[in-house]
């Protein structure tokens, strides 16, 4: 299939499961989010005590182990790693220190978008800039250094970790915290939720599919191959938002958001600048796991282990607006990202001058 309706294709298939989700439990514009459900997930297994947002998300396991299988069969699995994952454990903890500043990753921005709420949009023009300043210094030389070849037991190790979650998932044991109320309480039937992941991460494997990437590659190289598959998205998500009846349209009464205009600009330049030092948004860098990248492993437990430090130092925003403390940690976080940007841009134009 062409390249363009085959990401098209996908995107609709996402945007399907998404409404599906939704219907079947999952809270409003919240068929995935990437940022939220590795946040529920830090709380079930006790890393924060926020008892309203504690749960196994089945789409996380999904999502990885899909790519995980989709990887062995097409022979692309590859066990790699050692390209600065100090640096990128830090820059994962600021990506969702700025994804619950406006409380979603940028898979839930279109999501929202596409649920009428119109703050995503005031989102989404704070993660173009990120990306914008991201770009700058990916064209003054910015890396973290290649890869390697490593151990292939280092690439099973998410997708073990995963088997294992899905069976406590299941048992539920006393030692896994499971919200009664709030967002952590809401979520469709087990099963539907994995299969809806599985089938999700196979897509996205297979389609590249990466909201950072498909506005990087435009404005870089004028190429609309990704951003289509977001397009997608969010136009198939906003027909079945209508049918379903979850559209509503304003700034307003919006299901886990809050309408902070300058907080919400901030947060997600924050999310949109530190994706493109990562090479990819959250949801990508759990497609990378599935195929054995270990950095990108790395990647998404900096995110948990962030937002266990987010809801621990109560830096996370809700729908009566954002924290004192949150808007702290924003800033200190975007001098970390412009330190991290102008360090490691310096030191490849030294290698180049050698």
């Amino acid at each position: 299939m062409e390249s363009k309706k085959f990401i098209a294709l996908s995107g609709a298939i996402i945007g399907i499961i998404a409404v599906i989700l939704v219907k079947l439990g999952n809270p409003l514009n919240m068929g995935f989010c990437i940022a939220c459900f590795e946040r529920d997930i830090a709380g079930a297994i006790g890393l924060h005590r926020a008892n309203v947002v504690q749960y196994l998300r089945p789409e996380i396991i999904g999502l990885i182990f899909g790519a995980f299988i989709c990887a062995i069969a097409s022979k692309e699995f590859k066990s790699k790693g050692g390209s600065s994952p100090v640096t990128r454990f830090f820059l994962s903890i600021a990506v969702m220190i700025g994804a619950l500043m406006f409380l979603g990753c940028p898979l839930r921005m279109v999501l929202r978008i596409a649920g009428g709420d119109l703050n995503a949009i005031v989102g989404l023009v704070g993660f173009v800039i990120g990306i914008l300043i991201g770009i700058l210094f990916l064209n003054k030389g910015f890396t973290l250094k290649r890869n390697y070849k490593t151990s292939s037991f280092d690439g099973y190790v998410m997708p073990i970790i995963m088997i294992g979650m899905l069976a406590l998932l299941v048992v539920k044991p006393a030692f896994i915290f499971f919200s009664e109320s709030g967002p952590g309480s809401l979520h469709a039937p087990i099963v539907v939720s994995l299969i809806g992941g599985l089938i999700v991460g196979a897509i996205a494997q297979k389609s590249r599919i990466c909201m950072v990437g498909g506005i990087r590659d435009a404005i870089l190289f004028k190429e609309t191959h990704l951003l289509i598959g977001f397009m997608s998205i969010l136009v198939v998500t906003l027909i079945g938002n209508l049918i379903t009846g979850n559209f509503n349209l304003g700034f307003l009464n919006q299901p886990v958001a809050h309408n902070d205009w300058l907080w919400n600009i901030l947060g997600m330049a924050l999310v949109g600048w530190a994706s493109v030092l990562l090479g990819g948004c959250p949801l990508r860098q759990l497609i990378l796991t599935g195929e054995g990248n270990v950095d990108s492993a790395v990647s998404v437990l900096g995110m948990i282990i962030g937002a266990a430090i987010v809801h621990n130092f109560s830096l996370a925003s809700s729908p009566d607006g954002p924290t004192s403390n949150g808007k702290i940690a924003v800033i200190i976080c975007f001098i970390f990202v412009f330190i991290v940007s102008i360090v490691n841009s310096i030191t490849k134009k030294q290698i180049k001058n050698n």
